[in-house]
């Protein structure tokens, strides 16, 4: 968590809704994996926060970068990153996009269909590309198990046809989903990715790269243990199933990176109950919800560690937690069994951790009116 960013609010008081990003952390998290991974490859995942106060800073420090869309990469290439530093990582691009990214150097492309591989040979020959398999994401917070990947028997097949296309099939990619608890569940995909390589290399295709994905967790309300322990797990993965001839390894770490370097801070508009029972859950209502950018809360599978900015003596109570707009939708937590002070007041303000990640990305740019989540750097 970032001292930091508490003090810069506490000394500013800046109106609310805001967040707060402490790149000292975003560094920190950046050495930890590559001292924790240092035969990957690091290609942060610019869809997580694409500010340019991250995306310099981990340029300076020689990071790669995984991209979504032609604007993201517009954004990478103006900090002075090359092409080959940039992998086009979505499996779903326009033509037009392929194309110019190809014309502004980037070599790397992900698919995992067939319509895909042939638009990636017709606007960007000779390219570079990688196949990512289907998942299941167990133990994951956030699972990616649905809209991306094909099976690995359609990824071997593809690949052999990227050959035929002029391509150069370069490797294997999947996720195991993000915030990931589990660091034993990079293990079967791994496998998955091996047995494609041999398959491949029987036919004399030579696959050179897998593509372990993100999955790496934030420090949210659930435990998690540190890269250390994912670090080492998916080595011995990778020794496990690859043994001395390893491939080169890219890892996509998003949230990781710059979830924690993050504090949101907000105020309490409304404090209120629906009945005049003593047992009836008092409702807290923020002036951030999930249209202001955490739009995470949806199904309370990401639950932030989230406290009162002053301290409030006395006992706790439950609350249902919800954001200010006219949208019945606009509930964060409500089974997620969180409580307030009884002595929490209207005004006051609550501080929610860990919330550098898919928030301001998040944020709806005018929903009833509401302004865009402001963001500081620091």
């Amino acid at each position: 968590m970032s001292d930091r960013a508490v003090k810069f609010l506490e000394e500013t008081q800046p109106a609310t809704p805001c967040l707060v990003v402490d790149l000292d952390v975003v560094e920190r998290k950046y050495l930890g994996l590559t001292q924790n991974l240092p035969l990957s490859e690091v290609f942060y995942a610019v869809k997580a926060n694409p500010a340019p106060e991250i995306l310099g800073r981990l340029a300076k420090l020689g990071a790669s970068f995984d991209t979504a869309s032609a604007g993201e990469i517009r954004s990478v290439l103006a900090h002075g990153v090359p092409g080959e530093r940039i992998s086009f990582g979505n499996t779903i691009k326009k033509a037009s996009d392929i194309a110019w990214a190809h014309a502004q150097g980037v070599r790397l492309y992900a698919f995992d269909s067939e319509a895909e591989l042939e638009k990636i040979a017709a606007h960007a020959p000779g390219a570079q590309v990688f196949c990512r398999i289907l998942v299941e994401a167990e133990g994951a917070l956030w699972p990616l198990n649905r809209k991306f990947g094909c099976v690995p028997d359609m990824a071997a097949a593809l690949l052999a046809k990227a050959a035929t296309l002029g391509l150069e099939p370069h490797g294997i990619s999947f996720h195991v989903g993000s915030q990931q608890l589990d660091t034993n569940q990079w293990d079967r995909p791994i496998s998955h990715a091996k047995a494609i390589f041999d398959k491949l290399a029987a036919s004399g295709i030579e696959l050179k790269m897998v593509d372990l994905g993100g999955g790496f967790p934030a420090s949210y309300t659930t435990g998690t243990v540190g890269i250390e322990a994912y670090g080492q797990s998916i080595m011995e993965a990778m020794t496990k199933h690859f043994g001395n001839r390893l491939p080169r390894i890219i890892v996509e770490p998003g949230r990781y990176m710059v979830g924690d370097a993050g504090v949101l801070e907000a105020e309490v508009v409304l404090i209120s109950q629906k009945s005049y029972s003593a047992e009836d859950r008092h409702w807290v209502y923020l002036d951030i919800g999930r249209f202001g950018g955490l739009a995470e809360t949806e199904g309370e599978a990401i639950r932030y560690r989230i406290e009162p900015s002053r301290q409030i003596d006395g006992n706790s109570r439950p609350v249902v937690l919800a954001g200010p707009t006219c949208d019945s939708a606009d509930i964060l937590y409500d089974k997620a069994k969180y409580e307030m002070p009884v002595n929490l007041k209207i005004g006051d303000r609550v501080r929610i951790f860990s919330t550098g990640a898919y928030t301001t990305t998040y944020s709806a740019v005018n929903f009833n009116g509401f302004e865009p989540l402001k963001a500081y750097y620091i």
